[in-house]
C-alpha cells in the first residue's frame, strides 16, 4: 500500500490528501515518502491518514453517535453529524446571517447572495447552483425514479419527496402553523396554507390579472381561458382540468369509497363529503345568513336560503313558465303537469 516518490514536485497539503504541481524548487521535497491508496490513487502524507481513507473502501465504521447509534467512517463526519443533535451552527452567513452547521453548505448558500449557478444541464440549459439540484432534475428527461416506497412501492426522483410520501403511511404532520395551529406533513404545504392568513397572492394571471396563492392554483385557472381538458376518463371519455378531479370522478366507476366516518362509519369517495357529513354529529353550521343569521352547514344550502330574501327565482317551468328559488321545488311542480307522475 506504500509508494515511495521520487521527484522534484511540491506537494501541497489539503485536509488528507496530497497534489502535485510541477516545479524546480522546493528540491528540499526530493526522495520524501508519500502514502499511496493501491486501489483509488489517492496520496497521503502520513501513513495513517492512509489508513482512516482506507475506511471508506472496506466500508469500515469505526465512529458511532452516542445519541442515535448511526455509524461513521471518520471522526470528522461523525463530528458533523453530531451538531444536528446539538443544533450548532458554527458557520454563519455574513450578508443575511444565516447559520449553518457544516462550511460546504454555507458556502453553497453564497450563491443565493451571488446568484451564482455554476451547473447546467446539457439538455435544456438551465442553471442550478447546486450539483443535487442538477442531477434531481436530470431525471425529468430521463424519467428516472429511483427512491421506492417499501409499503405501497409508489416511486419518486427524489429522496426527499420519498420523506414527505412516507408519512401518509405514518399520519406525521411535523409543520404546524402559529396561528391556527394546523398541522402538515411537508413545509412546502404549511408556507402555503399561511397564505390564508396573510391573504399572499404571489401569482397573477396575464389573462383576467385574478390572483392566487399557489402557483398550481393559477395553472389550473389558466386552463378556463383555453378550455384545455388534458385528462380524460379511459372508461366513459369524459375530461377533466385537473388531474385530481379525474382521480375523484374514476371513483364512480370502481365504486370505491376510501372516506371513512369514525362516528357511523358511513363511507364516502370524497373527503369533501366526508367533512359535510361529519357536521351532522357535530351539528356545525359554519356558513350564516347575514341577512337573519339562520345557520347552514354547507354552503349551497345558504346560497339557495338567500333567494327568499331576494326572492330571485332561476329555476322557471317551460310548460307554465312559473317560476321557483330552488331547482327541487321546480322538479315537485312538473308533476302537475305529468298527471302526478314524477319528471
Amino acid at each position: 500500500m506504500e509508494t515511495y516518490i521520487k521527484t522534484n514536485e511540491t506537494h501541497m497539503i489539503s485536509d488528507l490528501t496530497v497534489e502535485t504541481v510541477d516545479t524546480v524548487k522546493n528540491v528540499i521535497y526530493k526522495n520524501e515518502k508519500y502514502f499511496t491508496c493501491d486501489i483509488c490513487g489517492q496520496k497521503f502524507c502520513r501513513k495513517w491518514l492512509l489508513r482512516k481513507h482506507f475506511h471508506c473502501h472496506r466500508k469500515e465504521k469505526p465512529y458511532s453517535c452516542d445519541v442515535c447509534n448511526k455509524q461513521f467512517s471518520r471522526e470528522s463526519l461523525l463530528n458533523v453529524h453530531h451538531r444536528t443533535h446539538t443544533k450548532e451552527k458554527p458557520y454563519s452567513c455574513d450578508v443575511c446571517g444565516k447559520g449553518f452547521s457544516q462550511r460546504g453548505n454555507l458556502f453553497t448558500h453564497h450563491r443565493v447572495h451571488t446568484n451564482e449557478r455554476p451547473f447546467s444541464c446539457d439538455i435544456c440549459n438551465k442553471d442550478f447552483s447546486q450539483k443535487t439540484h442538477l442531477n434531481e432534475h436530470f431525471r425529468t428527461h430521463t424519467n428516472e425514479k429511483p427512491f421506492s416506497c417499501d409499503i405501497c412501492h409508489k416511486t419518486f426522483s427524489r429522496k426527499s419527496e420519498l420523506n414527505v410520501h412516507y408519512r401518509i403511511h405514518t399520519n406525521e404532520k411535523p409543520y404546524s402553523c402559529d396561528v391556527c395551529y394546523k398541522v402538515f406533513s411537508s413545509k412546502s404545504n404549511l408556507k402555503v396554507h399561511f397564505r390564508s392568513h396573510t391573504n399572499e397572492k404571489h401569482f397573477s394571471c396575464d389573462v383576467c390579472h385574478k390572483n392566487f396563492s399557489q402557483k398550481y392554483s393559477l395553472n389550473v385557472h389558466c386552463l378556463t381561458h383555453t378550455n384545455e381538458r388534458p385528462f380524460s376518463c379511459d372508461v366513459c371519455g369524459k375530461k377533466y382540468s385537473r388531474k385530481g378531479d379525474l382521480k375523484v370522478h374514476s371513483r364512480i366507476h370502481t365504486k370505491e369509497k376510501p372516506f371513512s366516518c369514525d362516528v357511523c362509519q358511513k363511507y364516502f369517495s370524497r373527503k369533501n363529503h366526508l367533512n359535510v357529513h361529519f357536521r351532522t354529529h357535530t351539528n356545525e353550521k359554519p356558513y350564516s345568513c347575514d341577512v337573519c343569521g339562520k345557520g347552514y352547514s354547507q354552503r349551497g344550502d345558504l346560497n339557495r336560503h338567500y333567494q327568499t330574501h331576494t326572492n330571485e327565482k332561476p329555476y322557471s317551468c317551460d310548460v307554465c313558465g312559473k317560476g321557483y328559488s330552488q331547482r327541487g321545488d321546480l322538479n315537485r311542480h312538473y308533476q302537475t303537469h305529468r298527471n302526478g307522475k314524477p319528471f
